[in-house]
């Protein structure tokens, strides 16, 4: 009798034990919303996207690609995404505009920009720049343009007659413009189909060379800092599974192309995968983060502060996991 008591002890142990393990098993996946901007921006989370699609990840991610980045900024006030990749400048006005209602997890973009000429004219330095005229795309781009010239001492007159920078790819192609400031991968589009472009200088260089190295930060991924307070283990999650997306861009330059143009990110693989070695995607997060980019909204106040809402965030934008 007392054998048979400890039988049924031991089944009734290892009956609680499979029901512990099979509702572990069946437990539901924690919920994150991510919305990214198609172009650079969104390249790191193109492997990422591809690995949700296919259930090989921890979270239950849920992604969305849009080409307006007030889109993405109305999603995060609405408390509609978790988390989202933007430019940094708009990182930092949303954070301003909400009072600390965002913060920035990790830099995913250093400087895609170059200055471009017809052939026309020859451009070896900043110098040569002096009195021309240079087309850019208004808003950001024309604005860390703007910083390079005070810089270097040089007047230059920028025109943002094509504001947006489809339409001064458009341009550049059909040979309407001398000079021209491009990001990637537009340029390499634009060079595809008009031979007679020169990129004459690359502004991240550029910028080490007049700033505090590494701070042209162009690209960062964002949190709700409510979502982040109360989820803080799918933000670490998060973090693993993007710096292990980026990485692929660097590992696998054609497999990452492919995720891209499937994503949506942008539209060709082919093009994408030439242009990831001047795009200069990163993964940079924790006090590495906050010293490049507070180093790069002090250069943007300077000269934008409008850009930037006005003022450099706090330190409570980073956030930085322990």
């Amino acid at each position: 009798m007392k054998k048979l008591s400890v039988l049924l002890a031991l089944l009734l142990v290892c009956s609680l034990a499979l029901c512990g393990a099979a509702q572990a098993a069946d437990a539901p996946k924690e919920a994150v919303r991510v919305l990214t901007l198609n172009g650079t921006t969104g390249f790191g989370l193109a492997g990422l996207i591809a690995e949700a699609d296919a259930g090989n990840t921890d979270l239950d991610y849920s992604f969305s690609v849009e080409t307006d980045a007030s889109n993405v900024t109305a999603a995060l006030v609405n408390g509609d995404c978790d988390i989202a990749a933007l430019p940094t400048n708009a990182a930092a006005a949303l954070y301003n505009k909400t009072e600390g209602k965002v913060q920035v997890l990790a830099l995913n973009t250093l400087g895609v920009l170059y200055v471009v000429t017809d052939g026309s004219v020859e451009v070896k330095s900043f110098a040569d720049l002096d009195g021309q005229t240079v087309y850019a795309p208004a808003q950001n781009p024309s604005f860390l343009f703007q910083a390079l010239c005070d810089a270097n001492g040089v007047k230059v007159t920028i025109d943002n007659s094509y504001a947006q920078p489809a339409e001064l790819n458009t341009a550049v192609t059909a040979g309407e413009v001398a000079i021209a400031v491009l990001p990637e991968p537009l340029l390499t589009v634009a060079r595809a189909q008009n031979k007679d472009l020169q990129v004459v200088l690359d502004l991240t260089e550029e910028w080490d060379k007049v700033f505090t190295p590494g701070s042209l930060v162009q690209g960062c991924a964002v949190v709700r800092t409510e979502f982040a307070k109360e989820h803080p283990d799918a933000v670490a999650a998060f973090l693993k599974d993007y710096a292990a997306s980026v990485q692929l861009l660097t590992d696998d330059a054609a497999k990452a192309a492919e995720c891209i143009e499937a994503a949506g990110i942008f539209q060709k693989a082919a093009v994408a995968e030439k242009a990831i070695p001047r795009c200069n995607i990163c993964f940079i997060t924790g006090e590495e983060m906050q010293t490049q980019l507070s180093a790069f909204y002090d250069i943007l106040l300077k000269v934008a502060p409008q850009s930037i809402g006005g003022a450099v965030p706090g330190d409570d934008f980073y956030c930085i996991l322990k």
